[in-house]
């Protein structure tokens, strides 16, 4: 029988969801056609704000490879835009010119961002936050500019704002409500995540009406309707979303607010369906990926003509990290507006944790936790069921952090462990024993748990735990090529001997022989931290920015940065760094939040010129190494320093510049305190006492900010320079490919690393590696300046056109 033709008009998660389940209950009844207006494939939107923040790159968070459509025969048009629907002919047109007719056609065409029409709002300089593109428009913009304002307290904001603060730009926040994430949680709870983000730096204006945005081609900044004023480069608007219903609205489809659907997830055309956040459904159209996906799930079973019951609505949770602050929310939690509900809190402000009840005829119908959320699912499922509060575990009312009985292990197999896609604690059970799952990576392609937000992987990986059998040891693969784990890799290159990455593949039995662009970089890393002596670095197999030895900007040209030892520099420097500026037309050059001069704007065949006349050594703003060492003036100028912070900085910088790491690595030393040099987010922090050093490992500025950790106190700059080779040299051995710092000491925790270090065999041990790794180090724009083979591989145009 010949297949029918299905149209998706939309590549987000909700569309390409709906075909999945559709492939997943009948993989032939289809031909599949997908329009997506990005030039991307179907990529996980939530993620985006890692992205932006630097944590993650796009390539992360594809959820379907272009190989996805390939292998399930899906015709994708990337970046093109259906812009008619003839629903007499069962034909649409797109904006390049194609006709494509259908037999059924899901809309899934999403949301727009939600833009007041602010006097000025046509400004260069205002931007959205909805896709890859706004996020490469605020990274562009914080290059050259220092000064945001989000318009918007809800989540979407103060990830905008977080990620902001990542880039080196001060942030306002403007809300228009008493408190931020006003939608998603009460006053008290709104407040307490008032105070923390304000400890991370962000400004966050309550209570602001805006007026009109200043400047005249470009913003300069905001008026508000009580007449104040502040300056602004960027205005980024994150103050919601409308579903995008103008296609079907033009197509004489039924439109409320979103596009009218039944319980079905059928529009007012038989043959055509929609799903997503611009559907309307029962007078709702959902913002949250999770009543989507069981939107997409109903839909399948209805295109493919199978009985199935319908859609009734969800009822929403939210359970997330806003910008390192745990919070959770779910269904009814304003007392003020259900009649004769009452609620139950509690507040203990020593811990900063916040737990709200709110229970109407003695069932919970909502919650509100701030600080401590490990109920969230709990009380999630509670919630859904209409459950009393006798099934209440009486330690949701306690504040205390220590060690208690396993949540997952009281959960029932039909309660839900992953809120994003809907899986149940048995249905993951299931797949564990059925298939001899052993990791958090075969569970999500087996199940679709912790494919989306990411947020139930511990639950997963405790599952696995519980389900497999303590004997069985829980991992997680490098990658999807292959089952085995980063420890297992390791293991088999150890003691097979084996040599290259290509080598790895074949004998340890890679799916792809080629590998992905996950595991390449891994395995390069892994071989070059094994047998640094004798391993040949595989170029092919890192990331461009490391393959250049430089910065890709997005115009196609790049960023040089100089090493600068310890942040400090002379005359000299500066003034090499200004004729190269002035003679190869840099446009732009900008101090760094790691005391820095970069140079944007080289073009590719300009850098080994560029490298030699500067004559200073890589800075490595592109690796995955050491990047800076930040410090202070110290001792020598200012009148609280205890030491003398430069001239630690600058041995620490020369010992481990060029060094090999898992991730980017950030060091700083603070010469009391006060902490000037920001030693407290760093991966190594140092800070100075009075006689002493303190040394604080595992700190993160980024996503998940998050505070070094106390690793020991010293009395000595030689003592400082061991302790933080042999942290540095555990890290190096022990850590996940792209895993910083933070991550590491969280997962194997500071207790197990100070064991390890305070052993003097093993700390001596692990120094000596540390001067082999070194030992073998160069200088990689030296080496490409008295290389004529390798620079005219990478710079020259012939080259340039190949790849």
């Amino acid at each position: 029988m010949e297949k029918q033709k299905l149209v998706v008009i939309g590549n987000g998660m909700a569309g390409v969801r709906a075909v999945e389940e559709i492939l997943k209950l009948d993989p032939n009844r289809f031909s599949i056609t997908i329009f997506g207006s990005e030039p991307h494939p179907n990529y996980n939107r939530i993620m985006l704000s890692k992205v932006l923040q630097g944590d993650t790159e796009i390539s992360d968070i594809v959820l379907n490879s272009l190989e996805w459509y390939e292998e399930n025969n899906i015709t994708l048009h990337k970046g093109e835009e259906v812009i008619k629907i003839d629903r007499e002919t069962k034909t649409l047109f797109t904006n390049k010119g194609r006709e494509e007719s259908y037999d059924k056609l899901i809309i899934a065409t999403g949301s727009n961002p939600l833009m007041i029409p602010f006097k000025g709002i046509d400004k260069e300089g205002v931007v959205t936050f909805r896709d890859i593109a706004d996020c490469e428009k605020m990274v562009d913009a914080s290059k050259q500019y220092k000064k945001a304002a989000v318009i918007g307290g809800g989540l979407l904001g103060l990830e905008a704002a977080r990620g902001l603060l990542n880039l080196g730009m001060e942030v306002d926040v403007i809300q228009n409500m008493p408190y931020v994430m006003n939608r998603q949680l009460d006053e008290t709870a709104g407040n307490l995540l008032q105070k923390s983000l304000g400890e991370q730096g962000m400004n966050i204006l309550v209570n602001h009406d805006t007026d009109e945005f200043l400047g005249e081609e470009r913003v300069t900044g905001i008026r508000f309707k009580d007449g104040s004023e502040i300056k602004a480069d960027l205005i980024v608007m994150a103050i919601g979303i409308v579903p995008n219903t103008s296609l079907a609205k033009e197509s004489g489809l039924t439109v409320n607010r979103g596009i009218a659907v039944d319980d079905h997830l059928q529009t007012s055309d038989p043959n055509i369906f929609s799903v997503g956040e611009c559907a309307e459904h029962r007078g709702i159209a959902y913002g949250l990926v999770a009543p989507l996906y069981e939107q997409g799930k109903v839909l399948a079973h209805r295109i493919l003509e199978h009985d199935c019951a319908p859609y009734e609505g969800s009822v929403l949770s939210t359970q997330l990290k806003v910008s390192g602050v745990d919070v959770f929310s779910a269904g009814e939690f304003m007392e003020h507006e259900v009649e004769n509900a009452y609620a139950i809190k509690i507040f203990d402000e020593v811990s900063n944790v916040y737990k709200k009840l709110l229970v109407k005829d003695e069932k919970l119908i909502g919650a509100v936790l701030f600080g401590d959320t490990k109920d969230g699912n709990k009380l999630f499922q509670m919630i859904q069921k209409g459950s009393t509060l006798e099934g209440l575990s009486p330690t949701l009312f306690s504040t205390n952090s220590g060690k208690e009985e396993s949540l997952v292990a009281s959960m029932s197999d039909d309660d839900i462990i992953c809120g994003c896609n809907g899986v149940s604690k048995g249905t993951i059970c299931s797949a564990i024993s059925e298939g001899g799952l052993t990791s958090v990576d075969e569970v999500k392609d087996v199940t679709t748990a912790c494919r989306s937000c990411g947020g139930c992987k511990p639950l997963v990986a405790e599952l696995i735990s519980l389900t497999a059998g303590s004997e069985v040891e829980q991992k997680e693969a490098i990658c999807s090529c292959t089952t085995l784990s980063r420890d297992e890799v390791v293991a088999e290159i150890k003691e097979k001997g084996l040599t290259h990455s290509k080598e790895v593949m074949n004998v340890l039995g890679w799916k792809n022989d080629e590998g992905c662009s996950k595991c390449r970089p891994a395995l390069n890393y892994y071989l070059g931290m094994i047998d640094p002596e004798q391993y040949e670095d595989e170029r092919e197999s890192r990331f461009v920015n490391e393959r250049m030895h430089a910065n890709i900007q997005k115009d196609g040209t790049f960023s040089v940065v100089p090493r600068m030892y310890g942040g400090v520099t002379n005359p000299k420097e500066l003034r090499k760094i200004a004729d190269v500026a002035d003679k190869y037309n840099i446009p732009l050059v900008k101090v760094t939040g790691g005391q820095r001069l970069d140079l944007l704007g080289a073009k590719k065949e300009d850098l080994p010129k560029i490298w030699e006349e500067l004559d200073m050594p890589s800075g490595y703003a592109y690796g995955k190494t050491l990047r800076t060492v930040k410090t202070c003036v110290g001792e020598s100028f200012c009148r609280f320093g205890t030491q003398d912070s430069m001239g630690l900085g600058i041995k620490l910088e020369k010992k481990f510049e060029r060094l090999q790491t898992p991730h980017k690595v950030k060091m700083s030393v603070s010469a009391c305190p006060r902490n000037c040099a920001e030693s407290g987010i760093k991966d190594v922090g140092i800070v100075g006492i009075e006689g002493a050093f303190e040394i604080y490992v595992g700190g993160n500025g980024g996503t998940h900010l998050r505070a070094g950790d106390l690793l020991c106190k010293v009395a000595t700059e030689e003592e400082v320079m061991e302790m933080s080779s042999a942290f540095l040299q555990y890290y190096r051995e022990n850590a996940n490919y792209l895993e910083r710092t933070s991550a590491f000491v969280e997962r194997v925790g500071l207790s197990h690393i100070k064991e390890v270090l305070d052993n003097l065999d093993t700390r001596t041990e692990l120094n000596i590696r540390m001067d082999k790794a070194l030992a073998v180090t160069t200088d990689p724009w030296r080496e490409i300046i008295e290389n004529k083979n390798t620079k005219n591989e990478l710079f020259t145009n012939v080259m340039l056109q190949k790849s």
